[in-house]
């Protein structure tokens, strides 16, 4: 199983968490989304390699900014 993490800016609620998670869970290759609002943490899973311009475009489709990446 692989794991790629990153930071989402701009979430403020729970609604904004399952907007993220609804999109990055779409991305073909990915089996697992962990969103944490406080911290703005993205833990993607996939039982292969997932691809990182597919989550960060996921990420910018729910309206936020991915971070750092």
């Amino acid at each position: 199983m692989n794991t790629a993490s990153y930071t989402v800016v701009g979430m403020t609620c729970q609604r904004c968490v399952n907007s993220v998670t609804e999109e990055v869970s779409q991305v073909p290759g990915v089996t697992g989304v962990d969103v944490d609002l406080a911290t703005g943490a993205l833990t993607v899973t996939g039982p292969g390699e997932v691809d990182k311009a597919a989550v960060r475009a996921a990420v910018e489709e729910a309206g936020y900014e991915p971070a750092g990446h």
